[in-house]
């Protein structure tokens, strides 16, 4: 608990962060604040002197109370998911981005589900918009998202999308060492086209 209010006064608190120490902060008020009225629409948020608990706490915090419930659906995401939100924070290039409204979709699928979306954004290279997020979890409450569906929504070109030059991972496979990052697959074979290029122009020279 703590170490969770040490993070919140820091100047710069990544999501996955806030995402824990909100919800050790809501687990503590609820249990201090006992059991929920009858007429409580949210039994997980207990009352708190007539003010629900994750009010009190987005007062506390600068928060209101949805972006709080968003920050908690946060901590369902599977590690490597989460990661890719705080890259968003981070700004970190070249590393996958998740933003925070497409996450918190995501934070509602099963965890197999969200397991094979981590491996489909390493195949392909991108990671799902909010549209994209929303019709996995529609299909996930259906019960009918599998590897896939989710390969076909991930494929799905993108409003303002660039258009994008793909390979098939097993013709690349045999040039690459499992597990190699899409980033230097992608830089190697910039290199070797470079370098095809100017074999090519020395040819031409020669002539």
């Amino acid at each position: 608990m703590i170490t969770a209010k040490l993070r919140l006064q820091r100047e710069r608190i990544l999501p996955s962060e806030k995402a824990f120490a909100y919800k050790m902060r809501l687990e503590a008020m609820n249990r201090q604040a006992g059991r929920p009225k009858h007429d409580n629409l949210t039994p997980v948020v207990s009352d708190f002197k007539e003010v629900r608990t994750n009010e009190r706490l987005g007062k506390a915090v600068g928060e209101s109370r949805e972006q709080i419930r968003r920050y908690i659906c946060l901590t369902n995401l599977i590690p490597e998911l989460l990661q890719m939100v705080d890259n968003a924070e981070l700004r970190e290039k070249d590393k996958p981005q998740i933003a925070m409204r497409p996450a918190v979709e995501l934070s509602y699928l099963p965890k197999e589900n969200q397991q094979t979306l981590y491996e489909a954004i390493g195949s392909e290279d991108c990671t799902p918009s909010h549209v994209q997020a929303m019709k996995m979890r529609k299909f996930a409450d259906e019960g009918r998202l599998n590897a896939d569906v989710i390969l076909s929504i991930m494929q799905e070109e993108k409003p303002n999308q660039a258009e994008q030059f793909k390979l098939p991972k097993e013709k690349l496979s045999r040039f690459f060492a499992p597990g190699t990052p899409v980033q230097k697959i992608e830089s190697d074979i910039i290199k070797g086209l470079e370098l095809l290029q100017r074999q090519r122009e020395r040819s031409r020279d020669a002539r």
